[in-house]
Order: C-alpha cells, then sequence, then structure tokens
C-alpha cells in the first residue's frame, strides 16, 4: 500500500470514530433531556396533585360546614312549627270559649 491509501484509510477510521462518539454523545444528550422530560412531569404532577388536595380540604370544609347549616335550620323549622302547633291550640281554644 502506498502512503495516500493508508492516509486514506486512516481519515476514514478517524471520521467514522468522531461520527461514532458524537452519535453516542448525542443519544446521551436525548436520555438527559427524557430525564429531565420526566422530572419536570413529576415536578407538575406533584403541584397538581397538591392543588387537587387542596381544593379537595376546601370542599370538605364547605360540605361540612353545610351540614353543620342544614342542622341549624332543622332546629329551626322544628321550633317553628312547634310554634304553630301551640298557636294552633289556641286559636282552637279561642273557638270554643267564644260559642
Amino acid at each position: 500500500m502506498d502512503a495516500a491509501t493508508i492516509g486514506a484509510i486512516g481519515t476514514i477510521g478517524a471520521g467514522l470514530a468522531v461520527a461514532t462518539a458524537a452519535w453516542i454523545g448525542h443519544r446521551g444528550s436525548h436520555q438527559g433531556v427524557v430525564m429531565t422530560g420526566y422530572g419536570g412531569l413529576l415536578d407538575r404532577l406533584h403541584a397538581e396533585r397538591l392543588s387537587l388536595e387542596a381544593k379537595l380540604t376546601a370542599a370538605e370544609t364547605a360540605l361540612a360546614t353545610a351540614y353543620v347549616d342544614k342542622a341549624q335550620l332543622q332546629a329551626e323549622i322544628e321550633l317553628l312549627e312547634a310554634q304553630i302547633a301551640d298557636r294552633d291550640r289556641q286559636i282552637a281554644a279561642l273557638r270554643r270559649t267564644a260559642l
């Protein structure tokens, strides 16, 4: 082999080595992007979970408040119904005495 052929083969080999190194480095950078993207996705999911937990807690608190309000209103209704029944008895008693 002459020097030109050996030089050409060396250049081709060096080119293949550089291309292989670039390919491996490029592949590694994609893995980093994938891992970074995965981490970002996990961060967003965690933030969304915390937000939903806060909304759930607020909804549970509102529901508990509504049940307390309902119980108070029910007690007030029962008191008013008792007053109405008492007034009805008084009216009936007055009608009997008026006859």
